[in-house]
């Protein structure tokens, strides 16, 4: 009878997605980025609310098990966002239980500027120093040949994402890592299913992370994980979503560790319930079961989520080849397959018009745009309103009420990113017919300058 009823649901569910969402999307505005959902997603989330399990569940346990096997690693867990993937990610390193390689306040990690704010925030929340090194123009990433002259004794790790789904380089990056002994994040929000030299990005570093909220290549709504093949960082990136407790049994589970009544930590009492002994500083950061019933419905459609978006840069990439006069088109290096979060552009600084104007010429013509993020991040009032301690380059340690103009000179491509640089959409419901108009819009806008 519960089955029968449950079927019932479905179905009536079923017909009010055709009947309501069943259209092809046409769009007026052509937005930068957005979800793709159809009628499996629906039911699964309604499949997820009929089990009246409020927090992870099943659907949480087989999204966890189908992601890390979709990327080929041992562990991914799941979060409540990209930003708290990029905390646990970077708290999980501060854990005392690595010992002598646990990062501690003052020490610093190589990143870049150009990019977005969550990627930055755990080190300065952190108590440590950001070192910032300039990036490359055309893939926007960070420039590897720079590093090595940035490291000094105090330099423990390395966190970078991957601009908009388009690698860096992971070789010279992790090269670097084994000689000075770092750590390596890769902030692969903006990257799922990109691909290194054939191997997944996220997943070369010692930690991976993701973000699911909608514009991303799969969505929850909100949502994001973290992944590693490392047992000791995954027990720890555990401990610090599940409040900071030690104990790895899930919610409403009770004696799955094997050891709740048998241990003594810290100045406990022996035998105190290992489900209330915390061992980190940690949060409440899980996700719910309906939005990990998403992401099984959206992980089974992610390759071709993927082949649409590269299907829809190689066509802006075609059609936008006889504008190089003016602007710069992506870069992408051997052995890379980027996933193509968006199609990043600049405007060469001998164009006739500035990016300004090109992008408030696409937007009035209904077509969104969308800048790298922050810019450069240390014009940001985040930064320049707050007392932050950074290195740029091979710099002495600076504090952010002494910045200058002088000093944003020695990221030069940064600030040419912040000037000149902005993307359009690529995303998944999106085909010819809008991005040949997106390219026809940029066109325009050339020729408005151009005598």
């Amino acid at each position: 009878m519960e089955q029968e009823l449950r079927n019932k649901v479905k179905e009536a569910a079923s017909e009010y997605y055709k009947q309501v969402f069943g259209k092809k999307r046409e769009f007026d505005y052509i937005p930068p980025s957005g979800k793709l959902l159809g009628e499996e997603e629906l039911l699964n989330m309604i499949d997820a609310s009929l089990d009246m399990w409020l927090t992870a569940g099943r659907f949480n346990k087989e999204f966890e098990t189908k992601f890390a096997k979709y990327l080929g690693v041992k562990y991914a867990l799941s979060t409540n966002s990209g930003s708290s993937a990029n905390l646990l990610a970077f708290s999980a390193l501060t854990s005392h239980k690595l010992g002598e390689r646990a990062l501690k306040k003052g020490d610093e990690v190589i990143s870049v500027a150009a990019g977005f704010p969550t990627t930055i925030n755990p080190i300065i929340q952190h108590g440590m120093i950001p070192v910032f090194v300039d990036c490359e123009i055309g893939t926007y990433n960070i420039d590897a040949e720079k590093i090595e002259e940035a490291i000094t004794p105090k330099t423990k790790a390395i966190f970078l994402a991957h601009t908009l789904g388009n690698s860096y380089d992971l070789d010279k990056i992790m090269s670097l890592a084994e000689k000075y002994n770092l750590w390596v994040i890769e902030d692969s929000c903006d990257a799922l299913g990109g691909e290194y030299k054939g191997k997944k990005i996220g997943t070369i570093g010692h930690i991976g992370t993701f973000s699911f909220y909608p514009a991303h290549h799969l969505t929850m709504g909100e949502g994001g994980a973290v992944i590693t093949n490392d047992p000791q960082l995954y027990k720890i990136i555990m401990s610090f979503r599940d409040w900071g407790r030690d104990c790895c049994c899930p919610p409403g589970k009770d004696g799955v560790c094997g050891k709740r009544f048998s241990q003594q930590l810290g100045n406990l009492p022996f035998g105190y319930d290992h489900k209330y002994t915390y061992s980190h500083i940690g949060f409440n950061l899980k996700i719910t079961d309906w939005q990990a019933a998403l992401g099984c419905s959206q992980i089974d459609k992610l390759d071709g989520f993927l082949e649409q978006r590269r299907k829809n840069a190689e066509l802006l990439t075609e059609k936008l080849s006889d504008l190089t006069d003016y602007l710069i088109l992506p870069k992408v290096n051997d052995g890379v397959k980027p996933s193509w979060f968006g199609y990043l552009i600049s405007v060469k600084e001998d164009a006739p018009f500035t990016k300004q104007q090109m992008v408030e010429y696409l937007e009035n013509h209904k077509v969104g745009t969308r800048q790298l993020f922050a810019g450069n991040i240390l014009r940001q009032p985040m930064i320049v309103e707050n007392d932050v301690n950074f290195r740029l380059g091979d710099s002495e340690i600076l504090n952010s009420k002494d910045l200058t103009e002088e000093h944003y000179k020695l990221l030069p491509n940064t600030e040419f990113i912040m000037n000149n640089t902005f993307w359009v959409g690529t995303f998944p419901a999106l085909g010819e017919k809008e991005i040949t108009r997106i390219a026809d819009t940029i066109h325009n806008c050339v020729k408005e300058y151009v005598c």
